[in-house]
């Protein structure tokens, strides 16, 4: 009879080795639960918040919009823009899980199946893939980069983990592969579809095709090793690759496959994105002083200022990009192909060109300008805060080195010294044009110069200049608003001289002698740009009542008030300018121009709205006076060449400007909707064409906005009109038509001349 004893001492030690299995298996069963729960709450490392979850801490780049809806730029640490599901090529979202997560749709934040084919792999060597889930990587980049030891490194594994299964509980499928979208980076400063899309394609993020989506797919994986610009061979294979995964799950048809795998990588317009690039870039350079300034004063919720490179800010400008690329082009056409040739041409052969000087010594002159130019180079401050001493600097200075320069046809690789570039560079005219809508004052359009990558100065609205005659119409104004008055008033052509006080006087000339002794209207002589009649309404009206009525217009620039400013000798901004100008065709109100119409934060929320200033300058009956002056300077003055030459028809007031010596060329340009300003010049002012015939302002400025309305009048998108200003809602009895006039009682008017003088 067997021994019942033995049996149950065998028994009971199995038993306890089951009951000690199972309280391992319970225990670390605890371990894994308090483990995970000790992950959690951050005992091994701070966790992101659901706020943070909702929020990921990333920098984002401020946007710049134009009117019409076009992002023309952005400010940026790191180049990233967030776009949401809807925004997104749906070719985009397949190639990704194609490649990255087959199973997104199926898993909860982390795929099983996936962690044991990498187990499996691990153990026999036979590895076939990584096993982070999109929604993992989306994790992973939610937590700080830095050096991790082995210990740490586990332990972010399971962080990563316990995020990502956050992330699905509190997300659905669309905004997590929208989130990892927009904070993974694809390489060369782009962080985010949207500014890759824009990066390599120059596209938005929904209009990506199959080809370009799977390219981005593929760069995803290792920005840098698969890049389409460094690696192209590699980022083919790599892209060709992602295609097959779609085509293995579906996403796109064996055909599509085959034909699609062929073609290249379609990066041709691939363009880093930076503030030199782009339209408008000295705009931006403008807006991105300003909009620093109001970050100072404007606070977040948790009371920091907002930071204009990480925030996200979405800033809504007046520009319209249409008119915008019109402008540019204007100024380019006009200066690359006629203006600057022959400003080659004009100084071919002269020892001292392009610098004009009447010292007995211009050579003196000349070194005393380079000077200035070298002390202002980037090159002279870093030697200089280096501590450099000045004979090492200037060596240097006249060593040649290899460089790039500009040429309207494109840079160019040479090699010169440093003041042989000055000297290169002193011999390129630039432009600032600025245009804006008459009534509301948004600024349509802002070149502030030729090229931004080379010439850094804004002659919108940090140079100012002598503005020639240009001015002369703040001088008829005040004659305009007195009731006797008229555009055809007639005045003596005769010399006329200013008492300056102290017993001297004043006495301009005229380069011209056409009708002197006779007696001309108001109108011819501002169509004519005729020095004495300014002279004349000088005397009778004061230097002060100028000055008064320039700064009732819009200028803020301080103005002597001499008599010599009739001729425009005031260095004024092209900016005050053309708001100045713009208050004829507004009816005598000015209003301010502006850029910006409202600031949102990355949300969406209006965080500021912008309006323009207005105030009533003069009554719309000398407003309208005004423009009737104004319109003779189209008619039959020197800006006659809009008519026989580009073939204008439609009613335009304009005036040129040329300053003595040729420095400076102005043309403004007023149609009933569109006021339009337009500067040329060189950077020096002792650099200039040495004829009235070449530098006017007729020559060097009219153009541009002749090409310029040429563009925007053939765009009816636009909307700008070619009918005729609006007359006063006053009934007026003036005669305005000054030929009539003289047929009626003293004959017709000479033929004039659209030579202008200063």
């Amino acid at each position: 009879m067997p021994d019942s004893s033995s049996h149950k001492i065998k028994d009971n030690g199995i038993g306890r080795y089951i009951v000690r299995f199972w309280m391992i298996v319970f225990g670390i069963y605890l371990l894994g639960i308090l483990f995970f729960f000790g992950v959690a709450s951050g005992w091994f490392g701070q966790m992101p918040s659901f706020e943070e979850l909702e929020n990921p801490r990333q920098n984002l780049a401020s946007e710049i919009y134009s009117a019409d809806g076009i992002m023309l730029g952005t400010y940026f640490i790191e180049n990233r823009s967030n776009v949401s599901y809807r925004d997104i090529s749906p070719h985009m979202i397949n190639a990704l899980i194609a490649i990255e997560d087959i199973r997104f749709e199926e898993h909860s934040g982390i795929d099983e199946k996936a962690l044991v084919r990498v187990f499996y792999g691990v153990v026999t060597g036979n590895f076939k893939g990584g096993g982070s889930t999109i929604t993992q990587q989306l994790a992973k980049n939610l937590f700080p980069r830095g050096h991790l030891n082995k210990i740490q490194l586990v332990i972010r594994k399971f962080q990563e983990w316990v995020t990502a299964v956050k992330l699905e509980k509190y997300y659905s499928k669309e905004e997590i592969i929208a989130m990892y979208c927009n904070t993974v980076t694809f390489g060369h400063n782009t962080y985010g579809i949207k500014s890759a899309a824009a990066t390599f394609f120059a596209k938005t993020p929904d209009s990506l095709n199959i080809e370009e989506s799977a390219l981005m797919a593929a760069v995803v994986n290792a920005p840098t090793w698969y890049s389409p610009i460094r690696n192209p061979e590699r980022a083919l294979n790599r892209r060709n690759l992602v295609l097959q995964k779609m085509e293995e799950n579906d996403f796109i048809t064996e055909q599509e496959y085959d034909s699609i795998s062929q073609l290249p990588l379609g990066v041709s317009h691939f363009s880093v994105q930076d503030h030199r690039r782009g339209l408008a870039t000295y705009f931006r350079e403008y807006l991105r002083k300003v909009l620093k300034s109001w970050c100072k004063t404007h606070y977040k919720a948790d009371g920091t200022p907002y930071n204009l490179y990480k925030d996200g800010l979405r800033i809504h400008t007046t520009i319209d990009s249409r008119m915008q690329k019109y402008a540019e082009e204007a100024v380019r056409e006009h200066l690359a192909n006629d203006l600057q040739p022959s400003f080659f041409k004009h100084w071919e052969g002269y020892t001292n060109a392009p610098f004009v000087f009447d010292s007995e010594n211009p050579k003196q002159e000349i070194e005393k300008v380079m000077m200035q130019a070298v002390k202002r180079s980037e090159r002279y401050r870093k030697l200089k805060s280096n501590g450099v001493d000045m004979d090492s600097i200037m060596k240097s200075f006249h060593t040649p080195v290899d460089m790039r320069v500009f040429k309207w046809s494109g840079p160019v690789d040479t090699i010169m010294s440093p003041m042989d570039s000055i000297r290169y560079y002193k011999f390129f005219l630039q432009a600032g044009l600025m245009a804006m809508e008459t009534h509301t004052g948004f600024v349509r359009a802002y070149v502030g110069g030729i090229d931004y990558g080379y010439f850094q100065f804004d002659h919108v609205t940090q140079g100012k200049r002598q503005v020639g005659s240009t001015f002369k119409p703040f001088l008829y104004t005040l004659a305009m608003q007195e009731p006797e008055y008229s555009p055809c008033y007639k005045v003596p052509n005769i010399s006329y001289s200013v008492e300056l006080g102290d017993g001297t006087y004043w006495t301009p000339r005229n380069s011209s002698d056409d009708r002197i002794g006779e007696e001309v209207t108001l109108r011819w002589a501002l169509a004519n740009s005729n020095n004495w009649i300014s002279a004349y309404l000088i005397s009778r009206f004061s230097p002060q009542s100028v000055v008064n009525m320039a700064h009732q217009m819009g200028i803020t620039s301080d103005i002597p008030a001499v008599p010599a400013i009739a001729l425009g000798t005031p260095d004024i901004s092209l900016y005050e300018m053309v708001g100045a100008m713009n208050t004829f065709a507004n009816k005598g109100v000015y209003v301010e121009p502006i850029f910006v119409t409202k600031i949102e934060d990355k949300n969406g929320n209006v965080l500021d709205r912008f309006v323009p200033e207005k105030r009533e300058a003069m009554d719309e009956v000398t407003a309208y006076k005004m423009i009737e002056l104004m319109k003779g300077v189209v008619e039959s003055g020197t800006s006659i060449r809009l008519r026989y030459k580009y073939g204008f028809d439609n009613p335009v007031a304009g005036k040129t400007g040329t300053t003595q010596n040729q420095s400076d060329g102005w043309f403004m340009g007023i149609t009933p909707d569109l006021t339009t300003g337009i500067w040329v010049g060189a950077e020096d002012r002792s650099v200039h064409f040495r004829s009235i015939r070449l530098g006017q302002g007729a020559n060097m400025a009219l153009p541009i906005w002749a090409l310029f309305m040429k563009k925007v009048y053939n765009d009816p998108s636009l909307g700008i009109s070619k009918g005729d200003f609006d007359k006063p809602l006053k009934d007026i009895s003036i005669e305005f038509d000054c030929e009539e006039y003289d047929r009626r009682h003293a004959g017709n008017v000479d033929n004039y001349s659209d030579e202008e003088e200063f």
